[in-house]
Order: C-alpha cells, then sequence, then structure tokens
C-alpha cells in the first residue's frame, strides 16, 4: 500500500514539491555560508519524493546552531515551502483520492519550516511504541 500510495503521491504533486526543494538547494549551495542549507533542502527533497513509510524524529542532540539554522531556512526558505505544501494540499483535496495525499502534505509542513534537530528515518525501524504519530 506504501508503495501504491507513494506513486500516486509522485504524480500527483510530489515531484513538484522535490523540484522546488531541490532548486532551493541548488542556490543555497552557491554560498559557502549556506551550505548547510542546501543539504538540508536536499535531505527534504528527497523525503518529499517518497514520503510515505518514513517518520519524522528528533535529534536529541541539536542544540543552539538548529536552532539559528531554523530561524534562517524560516526565513530564507521555509516559509514558501511550506506554502507549497499548502497549496498543493488544497489541490490534492479537491478529489476523494486526493485527501490522504492532501493529509500528508499537511503533515510535511512541520518539518518544512524547521528541519534542523529533526530526522528523517524509515518507519519500520522504530518500535510500535516510539512511533511518532505524524509518520506518513
Amino acid at each position: 500500500m506504501r508503495t501504491l500510495l507513494n506513486i500516486v503521491w509522485l504524480v500527483f504533486g510530489g515531484i513538484w514539491l522535490a523540484i522546488g526543494y531541490a532548486l532551493a538547494g541548488v542556490l543555497f549551495c552557491v554560498l559557502i555560508v549556506t551550505i548547510p542549507l542546501g543539504v538540508a533542502s536536499f535531505r527534504m527533497a528527497n523525503y518529499a519524493l517518497w514520503p510515505f513509510g518514513r517518520a519524522v524524529v528528533r535529534t536529541p542532540d541539536a542544540g543552539a546552531g538548529a536552532v539559528v539554522l531554523n530561524v534562517v531556512w524560516i526565513v530564507l526558505a521555509g516559509w514558501w515551502l511550506a506554502l507549497g505544501h499548502v497549496v498543493t494540499a488544497v489541490v490534492q483535496a479537491i478529489t476523494i483520492i486526493g485527501i490522504p495525499l492532501a493529509i500528508a502534505n499537511l503533515k510535511m509542513i512541520p518539518i518544512s519550516l524547521v528541519p534542523y534537530g529533526k530526522q528523517i528515518v524509515p518507519a519500520d525501524t522504530l518500535p510500535a511504541e516510539d512511533r511518532p504519530l505524524h509518520s506518513i
């Protein structure tokens, strides 16, 4: 079922979201100072391509650096990438088949706004009691 959802996701919005993240990653990698933002953007592009079967968990050792990078991320890219998720979710929610995709899109907004201090892991690798509710 995850594979089917991922294929439908890819066709009906995932590819465009991933292209947006990849474009942001390329732009961030132009300057040496913003390369960490580019790496996070490429990580998010990978997640936007194939999100079902993965979970977002907090990184326990994230510190003040993650907070600073999240603030810079929100200002430079996070708000418009989150807006892309909202617009895509609205379009997907028009049809009954697209409603699960729209819900998944809305669940991706928090990590698109603040990606630092979080890690994307396969949902199967987490014990059942540790699986977050927002795994897609």
